[in-house]
């Protein structure tokens, strides 16, 4: 018994013991976790502290891949019928090209020039040949309007809604500057309304023989809007008779007054301010559809020409194609003086009336 008393004892010393070593690794584990948590709230906090301190590097973080959106460019008509693989020797980037003597009508380059093609912002010489012939007050004050917004290509204007200009202004931003709400603006306050207004530009069309013409609006930001070389070159001679037109077109820069603010408009050709160019009248125009469009009528080598360059495929091509055209003309003048070059064709651009 006396043993039996002595082991059971021993066990619960034991037991005992056991049960105070566990106690006291819990208690001394404790602290210690503690205290490396605090120690890592504090890193934490001082690595945050040295971030925001000016001059020092943070990590650089992961570049975000960003997926561009590529929207491929609408192909013009011309492209689409083939005119842009034509070849010709003066390695024009125009699909349609077109010079022509103004006073002899000979022709002195012809490329695609009976291609009908839309014909974009040069509808604006239409335009202005229909409100100058229709003698309305020029200083009358005309209204932007809802109207006048593009809904076709969704293209901007700085002339809000409720801007007054007088009818002249409008035209000068129409021709000079290629303002689309001005060229709307103008066919909306046409007697009759914008319906009254486009009707006059066909008939205008028909009186000049440009039989491969039809108009929609008065913007050309419409693809209905077609023409041929052959046809706007008729154009071109009967606008050049209009001396506003021929002002306004070849202004190099106009201001208007809108409320409180002055806005500086800029002609949409480059070359008006190129002292190696004499020119009489000038438009350009763009729309996908139609590329990028010009024509002028200019002094080269003593000779009044005509010139017309239609789909054209980049920004500055069209006047590359101009300077081309320019340089060869130049050059042909002193061979051409020496010997007469033979007779080339021609093509009949009708005599004006002299009062339109």
């Amino acid at each position: 018994m006396g043993v039996e008393r002595t082991v059971v004892a021993k066990l619960k010393q034991l037991v005992t013991l056991g049960l105070l070593t566990l106690v006291a690794a819990v208690a001394l584990s404790t602290p210690v976790s503690a205290d490396a948590a605090q120690k890592k709230k504090r890193s934490t906090a001082e690595a945050r502290q040295a971030q925001a301190k000016p001059g020092v590097r943070r990590a650089a973080a992961r570049p975000t891949k960003r997926v561009a959106r590529v929207v491929p460019e609408r192909p013009s008509f011309g492209q689409i019928a083939g005119l842009r693989a034509t070849d010709d020797d003066l390695s024009l980037a125009s699909s349609v090209a077109l010079v022509v003597d103004q006073d002899s009508n000979e022709v002195l380059l012809s490329k695609n020039s009976d291609a009908v093609l839309p014909i974009a912002s040069i509808t604006k010489l239409m335009t202005a040949m229909v409100v100058t012939e229709a003698n309305l007050p020029l200083d009358e004050k005309l209204a932007i309007g809802e109207e006048d917004i593009d809904t076709e290509k969704g293209s901007r204007s700085r002339l809000r809604i409720g801007t007054e200009l007088s009818r002249e202004e409008m035209l000068h931003l129409a021709l000079m500057a290629s303002e689309n709400r001005a060229a709307h603006a103008l066919g909306r306050h046409y007697p009759g309304g914008l319906p009254a207004f486009v009707a006059a530009m066909n008939r205008k069309a028909a009186e000049l023989g440009m039989h491969d013409t039809h108009y929609v609006e008065p913007t050309g930001l419409s693809s209905r809007n077609q023409s041929s070389a052959k046809d706007l070159a008729t154009l071109v001679k009967a606008a050049y008779d209009v001396q506003l037109i021929r002002e306004l077109s070849t202004s190099p820069e106009y201001s208007v007054v809108v409320g409180r603010r002055q806005l500086q408009f800029h002609n949409t050709n480059r070359l008006v301010n190129n002292p190696t160019w004499e020119i009489g009248l000038q438009k350009t125009g763009y729309i996908s559809e139609a590329g990028r469009c010009l024509v002028m009528q200019a002094k080269l080598a003593g000779r009044k020409l005509i010139m017309v360059f239609l789909d054209s495929a980049g920004k500055y091509s069209r006047l590359g194609d101009a300077e081309r055209v320019r340089r060869w003309v130049n050059d042909l003048a002193p061979a051409t003086a020496a010997s007469p070059a033979p007779a080339t064709s021609s093509i009949a651009l009708p005599e004006l009336d002299p009062a339109s």
